[in-house]
């Protein structure tokens, strides 16, 4: 039976979200949208606004930890906010190491906004870490 799953990815920042789509099967990953809020209450209500228009199986969250692999203020800022998602809607959380996703979104939308296309780049290292079935 094909792995069908849909799975939303978190980049995680305290001034914003970045959102991005994708699916098992395909395996590949695309940026959805920005969720441009500071305010807990209203990114929560746009979260559970997408996950109710996309039906995930799971969600995927950046964990920003330091170039050597340590953890740092943001990676305990993400880790907290992977558990507040699990909490709320019962969905399970995988964290993936998200270190020169930013750099490498950059490279990609230029000067734009990039949270949304970094977040596509975490899902995509999740599915390349995915065994392949043949």
């Amino acid at each position: 039976m094909p792995d069908e799953r849909t799975i939303l990815a978190f980049d995680y920042g305290t001034k914003r979200l970045g959102v991005a789509l994708g699916n098992v099967l395909i395996g590949s990953a695309r940026p959805l949208e920005i969720i441009d809020s500071a305010e807990k209450v209203k990114r929560f209500a746009r979260i559970e606004e997408l996950i109710v228009q996309w039906q995930p199986d799971m969600l995927v969250v950046g964990l920003p930890l330091t170039e050597s692999g340590g953890e740092q203020i943001a990676t305990r800022q993400a880790r907290r906010f992977a558990n507040q998602l699990e909490g709320r809607y019962g969905l399970p959380v995988t964290l993936v190491d998200e270190r020169g996703s930013s750099l490498a979104a950059q490279e990609i939308v230029g000067n734009a906004p990039d949270d949304a296309a970094a977040a596509a780049i975490i899902l995509q290292r999740y599915f390349d870490a995915l065994p392949r079935q043949e």
